[in-house]
């Protein structure tokens, strides 16, 4: 079936809902990649079969036919606690649901109306019936991932019926292309990938040239270790990207679009693929879309997991067939980006914003966030923190509310430390920022950007030196080694922190960490390399008690790095069992038959071994 005309999208739109409108119950079964891994997709096959069930004889009998629909959501935001799976129309969220639980699902809720209350999220023992009684998801603000977990994330239909493609209609029958830029430059929204560049300037800027081929890019690299923002709107809601990028190419003029997807994301880009193909039997993407003459091809890239590609002019030279490798701007990549043509490059984050500010208008928008950050932001929470996942929340909401009131707070009820937001490329903010707002600018003030949305808590059981070390390792092999500064700068910090993990360090070795750090920072030739040493810059002004700790005084308070632990027996716990010095692997354990055993320090390798075997508690590290 071809979507010709605005009036075609209305009547499908109509005839999607009353579909929806005409089952007796859904079941919307998660199936973001978070909620896959720990098994949904047994659970979307189980239900599946056990309603195909119910398709019998004496079911068929009854008066009341029930019709249940069974379908695939994106991410339900909540990957802690997964598998999810809703319930509608009750509006019911089970957590932690298991195949041996489909059963009594069928029976009693689909069938009976009647809520399992052991499935329920508890909040301070309370069950949470509905997701909006659940802290984690009630203080969110959803624009982007407004109907990730809601509709069925394989159905354009469901799309349509939410109300998809109506910011196109308007678009291209309402505004002209100058219309679009304006509306997009007054809502104040800045890129989501990571720079904070304002979209509207960039529109602007390749709309304003005079080319014969323009195209719109999508990054969908999403590299960042913790990060799973982009992955999880292209799983759940890839059609609010793809309208966000056919907008983009009506106001600029490009007839070509590329997403950019790592190949680590092969759920996003079958999820990808399929939408394409959907739009493209509609006629909602190919040539003449909706009878406007507007024409817009979509095509997916997938990438080989190069953190470089992250960053734009990598990213174009990679989809070109190229290795990916930044190059010296100017010319950027609005006047010479993919095959040297006009570009306009944004993150999937950003695109998924466009239909919305369009329907809404500008003004709507800059009412969420902060006057220099509208709109709101999507992070992925993850560390020590009780409630990880997906969230959404304005620009501007403090990191007290994020871990605290939506994340429920840190793990077993650990001292908080710190957060690393920004991945690689980001910084640490620790308990004084606590309430300082988090958006583009004021996070700038701490060595540390928004970057796309990582944020990874650390407890008081972390090592910032350690942190350190992960994030500059990370960056030192992800270096596409183009440039010296960033090639070799970043080797030589990793060799630093390596020498003072492992016990070998001096202090001359900080003021080393802090020039070289500067020397990347202003010679490197893209930002990727500009921000690595912000995670050592960040820990460093901190965390320096750690790092002389580790160099004075050989210790590591969070035991993390190896050689700095001292394991020791406690006589007056050891019964003389033999079993640690039995399973010791370089017998560095002593002592008689029930009588307190001794370490030999010189000896001991620091491998646990002793403590894992001990069931007297009679071994501690310090």
């Amino acid at each position: 079936m071809s979507i010709a005309s605005k009036e075609d999208l209305l009547n499908k739109q109509k005839e999607a809902q009353e579909k929806i409108d005409s089952y007796t119950c859904r079941i919307l079964v998660c199936s973001g990649t978070g909620c896959v891994a720990s098994g949904s997709q047994k659970i979307y096959d189980e239900m599946v079969k056990l309603c195909e069930g119910l398709d019998n004889v004496e079911v068929s009998m009854q008066k009341d036919v029930p019709h249940i629909g069974t379908v695939k959501t994106g991410c339900q935001g909540l990957c802690e606690l997964g598998p999810l799976v809703r319930i509608e129309p009750q509006h019911l969220q089970y957590v932690h649901v298991q195949v041996d639980d489909c059963k009594e699902i069928v029976e009693k809720t689909v069938l009976k109306g009647e809520s399992i209350e052991r499935l329920f999220y508890k909040h301070e023992e309370k069950p949470c019936e509905h997701p909006e009684d659940i802290p984690f998801l009630n203080q969110q603000t959803r624009i982007v991932l407004e109907h990730c977990g809601n509709i069925d994330a394989e159905s354009i239909d469901e799309y349509i019926a939410a109300g998809g493609f109506q910011a196109v209609v308007k678009a291209f029958f309402e505004m002209t292309p100058e219309e679009v830029i304006d509306e997009i430059t007054k809502s104040g929204i800045r890129g989501r990938g990571g720079a904070g560049f304002p979209m509207g300037k960039k529109w602007s800027q390749v709309a304003r040239i005079e080319s014969d081929v323009k195209y719109v890019v999508c990054n969908g690299d999403e590299g960042d270790p913790g990060a799973f923002m982009d992955g999880s709107v292209m799983e759940g809601d890839p059609y609010k990207l793809m309208e966000g990028m056919i907008i983009a190419a009506y106001a600029v003029g490009a007839h070509d679009g590329y997403i950019y997807v790592r190949a680590e994301y092969p759920l996003s880009v079958a999820r990808l693929k399929l939408a394409i193909a959907q739009a493209e039997e509609y006629g909602l993407l190919g040539d003449n879309i909706l009878g406007s003459g507007v024409n817009f091809h979509l095509h997916i890239n997938r990438g080989a997991g190069a953190f470089v590609c992250g960053e734009g002019s990598a990213l174009t030279a990679s989809i070109e067939g190229k290795r990916g490798m930044p190059r010296v701007k100017p010319p950027r990549t609005v006047e010479k980006g993919l095959w040297e043509k006009p570009t306009v490059l944004n993150n999937v984050e950003t695109y998924a914003n466009v239909a919305r500010i369009i329907l809404d208008g500008s003004d709507w928008y800059r009412s969420i966030g902060t006057e220099g950050s509208s709109g709101t932001k999507t992070f992925s929470l993850t560390g020590a923190i009780e409630n990880t996942g997906l969230i959404e929340v304005p620009m501007g909401t403090t990191l007290r509310q994020i871990i605290y009131d939506i994340g429920g707070g840190i793990k077993k009820g650990a001292a908080f430390k710190a957060v690393q937001i920004g991945g690689p490329s980001g910084g640490c903010l620790v308990e004084k920022h606590l309430d300082e707002p988090l958006d583009f600018d004021s996070v700038k003030k701490f060595n540390a950007i928004i970057g796309s949305g990582g944020l990874v808590v650390m407890d008081e059981n972390t090592c910032m030196v350690d942190v350190a070390k992960f994030f500059m390792g990370f960056t030192q092999r992800e270096s596409c080694g183009k440039c010296g500064p960033c090639r070799i700068g970043t080797k030589r910090m990793l060799e630093l922190l390596e020498k003072i993990t492992g016990g070998k360090g001096e202090m001359k070795d900080l003021d080393k960490l802090e020039e070289t750090a500067k020397f990347i920072q202003s010679r490197s030739l893209c930002g990727l390399g500009k921000s690595a040493p912000l995670p050592v810059i960040s820990t460093l002004q901190n965390f320096r008690d750690e790092y002389e700790e580790h160099i004075v005084e050989g210790k590591c308070r969070a035991h993390v790095c190896e050689v700095m632990k001292v394991y020791t027996i406690d006589p007056e716990k050891c019964k003389g069992c033999t079993k640690c010095a039995r399973n010791c692997p370089v017998s560095a354990i002593t002592g008689e038959k029930k009588e307190p055993h001794i370490i030999d320090q010189i000896k001991c390798i620091k491998c646990g071994t002793c403590m894992e075997n001990c069931v007297f508690d009679a071994i501690s590290v310090s």
